[in-house]
C-alpha cells in the first residue's frame, strides 16, 4: 500500500481517531489543523499543504465553506465529514469544479448507515402509495453534537421524499450524554407498525469510512457521495470526472 500524506482539518475526537487509524490505510498524517492554528483559516497555506494528497475535514459547520474553498484552491482533494453546512452546498460544489479537485461528502461515513439509507428509501417507496401509513424520523446523539437534527437524519428524510413518500414526516432529535448515535424511521397504521433502526456502537465506523473515502478520492475530480462509492457504480478504478453527485 503506497504511503500518502494526509491532512486532518478539525482535530477533535473524530480527527484524533482518524489519525490513529490512518496508517492502516496507507496514510501518514503530515498536517493537523484546529482552532489553535487555523481559527482564521491561516493554516490554509501552500507551505502547509505541500505534498498533501488528501485532506479530511471533521471541523465545524461554520468553517466548512472557507476550508473547502481554501484547500481546493491549493489543488488538494478532500473528504468532508462535517455536517450542518448544506446552506453552502452550491458554493462548495463551485469550488470543487473551479479548481478541478475531488471531494467526497457524506453526512455519515458508516457503511452500515449508508446501507440504512437505501433500506429506508425502499421502505418509503413501498409505502408511498399506502395512505394509511404515517411516518416518523427520530434520532439521539451525544450532548456535544452541534447540529440538530443531524445531517444523517435530514438525509434519511430526503431519501424518503425522493422515493415518493409525500405525506408529512414527523422529525425529532434528542441530545444527551455520550451516545454515539441512533437513527430510527417508523411507519405506523391502525393495523401495524414498522420500525427501522440503526445504532452506532462507537465512532470507529465513521473514521474507517472516511479513510476509505480518502483512499478512493486520490486522483479523482468531481463531487461524490460516499454511498455511491460503497454501493453504487463507482469503484477504485473509476476515472471519470463528475461535478454533481449521482442520484
Amino acid at each position: 500500500m503506497p504511503d500518502r500524506k494526509l491532512a486532518i482539518v478539525g482535530y477533535g475526537k473524530m480527527g484524533k481517531l482518524v489519525e490513529q487509524l490512518a496508517p492502516g490505510y496507507g496514510f501518514t498524517v503530515a498536517l493537523k489543523l484546529d482552532e489553535f492554528n487555523n481559527s482564521n483559516f491561516e493554516g490554509l497555506t501552500p507551505e502547509n499543504f505541500r505534498g498533501i494528497d488528501v485532506a479530511i475535514d471533521f471541523s465545524i459547520p461554520s468553517a466548512v465553506r472557507r476550508n473547502v474553498e481554501g484547500i481546493a484552491a491549493l489543488g488538494v482533494n478532500l473528504v468532508l465529514g462535517t455536517t450542518g453546512w448544506m446552506d453552502h452546498a452550491d458554493a462548495v460544489k463551485r469550488a470543487v469544479e473551479k479548481h478541478g479537485v475531488g471531494l467526497v461528502w457524506s453526512p455519515n461515513y458508516s457503511v452500515g448507515v449508508n446501507a440504512f439509507f437505501r433500506l429506508v428509501a425502499e421502505a418509503a417507496r413501498l409505502l408511498a402509495g399506502q395512505p394509511e401509513y404515517g411516518a416518523w424520523a427520530w434520532e439521539i446523539h451525544h450532548a456535544t453534537k452541534k447540529d440538530a437534527p443531524s445531517g444523517t437524519l435530514l438525509k434519511l428524510v430526503e431519501e424518503m421524499k425522493k422515493s415518493g413518500y409525500a405525506r408529512p414526516i414527523d422529525v425529532g432529535s434528542n441530545r444527551a450524554g455520550a451516545h454515539p448515535g441512533t437513527h430510527e424511521i417508523g411507519f405506523d397504521s391502525a393495523a401495524d407498525t414498522i420500525v427501522l433502526r440503526h445504532t452506532a456502537r462507537g465512532r470507529e465506523g465513521f473514521a474507517h469510512g472516511a479513510l476509505k473515502a480518502a483512499q478512493w478520492v486520490v486522483g479523482k475530480k468531481g463531487f461524490f457521495e460516499f454511498g455511491e462509492i460503497v454501493f453504487g457504480s463507482l469503484n477504485q478504478t473509476d476515472s471519470r470526472t463528475e461535478t454533481e453527485p449521482r442520484t
